[in-house]
């Protein structure tokens, strides 16, 4: 009886398990341009998440891997701007509401709520992402927008006006089972 139910439990845990999704490939990029000047956007391909059964959402980013198509401004983003090397993470933990694997359609849309954490600052975010199951694989994209004073990055005043007062971030995740 001792066996068997160890047996149970063992392929119960494993049945919990592997009801989670991951990558570490994830594609996060941002939008901080003003339409009269030069574009300043970065991509980042190698963003961290999981997904679980329940929705639970949790994702992970090191700053300095954003690139962007002109060097300095990628100097001045991590040196001047994000503080990189004191503050080398960013994260994201959150809740798809009413999320159902077993539920899941095509380009179902959810609510996302959740706590964005950059430079050792939290901003509570609420947005809607959608959620694509695919070739056994999640697929989940969402955008929402946030404001430098909203993680303490300082503009200069001489860049000021070409700095967008709001960014939008832009996530699109491609999730395998684990």
């Amino acid at each position: 009886m001792k066996k068997t139910l160890l047996i149970l439990m063992l392929l119960c845990l494993q049945s919990i398990v592997a009801q989670k999704y991951i990558t570490r490939s994830g594609i996060t990029s941002f939008k901080a341009s003003v339409a009269t000047f030069e574009p300043i956007e970065a991509v980042h391909k190698s963003s961290s998440a999981i997904i679980n059964s329940k929705g639970d959402v949790a994702a992970l980013l090191l700053v300095k891997g954003f690139g962007f198509k002109v060097a300095l401004m990628q100097e001045h983003f991590n040196e001047n701007y994000m503080d990189s090397d004191s503050y080398p993470k960013a994260t994201f933990k959150g809740m798809l509401k009413d999320f159902s694997l077993e539920k899941l359609k095509t380009n179902q849309k959810f609510s996302l709520e959740g706590t964005l954490s950059i430079k050792g600052k939290t901003k509570e975010i609420k947005t809607e992402a959608v959620v694509l199951k695919q070739q056994g694989k999640l697929i989940f994209k969402t955008s929402f927008l946030v404001t430098p004073q909203d993680f303490d990055i300082k503009i200069p005043g001489i860049v000021r006006k070409k700095i967008a007062k709001q960014i939008e971030i832009l996530i699109d995740y491609e999730l395998e089972k684990k």
